[in-house]
């Protein structure tokens, strides 16, 4: 089978690299791709919400999948076009549709898609510019810490937690007055804090049934010890200490199974992954977000821990026949840290030429996020430009291939944290 991932980024990345592994694979193509989507693929120079030109590219290919990786062509629709043209409908797709994308696209949408399937959630309200005097009304009601989210799509950076009444104020004007997250923050959610450890689950569903894949640990913030602003991730870890048996089967009670039976009721027809993003509070766990999609830079550290055929997952998924399927999880850990540019999540530089990428980094896998390829030079294209994932049997083992093999690579102003995974070395469950 000819396949096609759509995406640029680390995700797709290790998609790629995971799905060369099949056997049903022929032929891989990655759309655009990056600077290491080339050493196993061949890269498609379409944008990911091109949709008649990624139809075409699927026709003349004879593309028999399709995995889209990042959130845009989900929620602009890119199942629904595929669906709505005869020649392309039959195309196996792994995503949802436009409808079922708003878990993703709205935060107000799947708020409220929680409260009315009973799945556990902070409480929350939300406001608009127009209602901004009963929004800043609210506020004064509420105790800090105080969490405002963006209702739309703003890179994993829509979120902002404000340590004053005055503070988170003063956050609601510039996101709904000022538009700080663009059209993204037309609508703010303004939300009870939960005071806990936070954690992703990653489900694979045909809208009927399901795998749970692997958890995942991310971090957030720029800085050591989670300091700084918020970025689309600088790290992860897979498995995570504190999810245990006991506390991953109320998750699936609680959460996995409440949500797909409520895309059902809903009649959401819902084939792809759905990001849980989860806070444990005292062992109960809380719904913080559900993204449309896998997590970056989660994916990097999941996919090495799935010993499946990942391509037979992704078709049984497509073709609605996850039932017969059951997921088979390596024991080893996995850490991955991003490497980005100087100045992210802020202002920063492209086009700096990164060394280090040959054969010294021997004990580690390097998935390209922000890259590409310029003559024989690869240059960074984007603010988190590679992410780094050593395994090994245990946390520290794994944590040290990582920091290994980061330390062989540099590029003018690059940064990583130091500090990734490292709460969890002697974490107390």
């Amino acid at each position: 089978m000819n396949i096609l991932i759509i995406g640029n980024g680390g995700r797709e990345h290790a998609f790629a690299w995971k799905i060369r592994q099949s056997t049903l694979c022929d032929k891989l193509y990655v759309a655009p791709g990056n600077a290491g989507t080339r050493l196993m693929a061949e890269n498609v120079g379409i944008a990911v919400d091109n949709f008649e030109a990624l139809g075409e590219f699927c026709l003349q290919k004879n593309i028999g999948l399709v995995v889209v990786g990042p959130e845009v062509p989900l929620v602009k629709g890119i199942r629904n076009y595929f669906e709505s043209q005869s020649s392309l409908k039959s195309i196996l797709m792994i995503g949802p549709d436009k409808f079922g994308a708003q878990l993703e696209g709205s935060k107000d949408f799947s708020k409220q898609f929680m409260l009315r399937h009973k799945v556990p959630t902070a409480k929350a309200m939300t406001f608009t510019a127009e209602n901004l005097v009963a929004g800043l009304r609210y506020l004064e009601t509420c105790t800090p810490p105080i969490v405002l989210k963006a209702d739309g799509l703003a890179a994993g950076k829509g979120v902002i937690i404000s340590t004053s009444i005055d503070e988170a104020k003063a956050e609601l004007e510039e996101m709904l007055i000022s538009k700080k997250f663009g059209e993204a923050s037309a609508k703010v959610l303004i939300e009870e804090f939960l005071d806990g450890i936070e954690l992703s689950v990653f489900v694979l569903t045909d809208g009927k049934d399901y795998v749970i894949l692997p958890e995942a640990k991310d971090y957030k913030r720029i800085g050591d010890g989670d300091t700084g602003p918020n970025t689309g991730g600088m790290g992860a870890v897979s498995p995570v200490i504190f999810a245990n048996q006991k506390f991953m089967k109320r998750v699936e009670e609680e959460v996995v199974k409440p949500t797909i039976e409520g895309l059902q009721k809903e009649n959401i027809k819902y084939c792809g992954f759905i990001f849980i993003g989860l806070m444990n509070v005292g062992g109960t766990p809380y719904v913080i977000e559900y993204n449309a999609r896998m997590g970056d830079p989660e994916t990097q550290a999941v996919m090495p821990r799935i010993k499946n055929d990942f391509v037979d997952l992704l078709i049984a998924a497509a073709k609605g026949e996850l039932h017969r399927k059951k997921i088979e999880i390596d024991d080893a850990y996995a850490v991955t840290l991003a490497l980005v540019s100087g100045g992210y999540p802020g202002d920063y530089s492209k086009g700096k030429i990164i060394s280090g990428l040959g054969a010294n980094v021997i004990n580690a896998l390097v998935f390209h996020a922000g890259t590409r390829l310029s003559n024989s030079d690869v240059l960074t294209d984007g603010g988190r430009v590679l992410a780094i994932t050593g395994k090994g049997i245990s946390l520290a083992e794994a944590r040290s291939k990582a920091y290994e093999a980061a330390a062989e690579i540099s590029w003018d102003g690059f940064y990583f944290r130091k500090d990734i995974g490292q709460d969890l070395l002697n974490y107390k469950v």
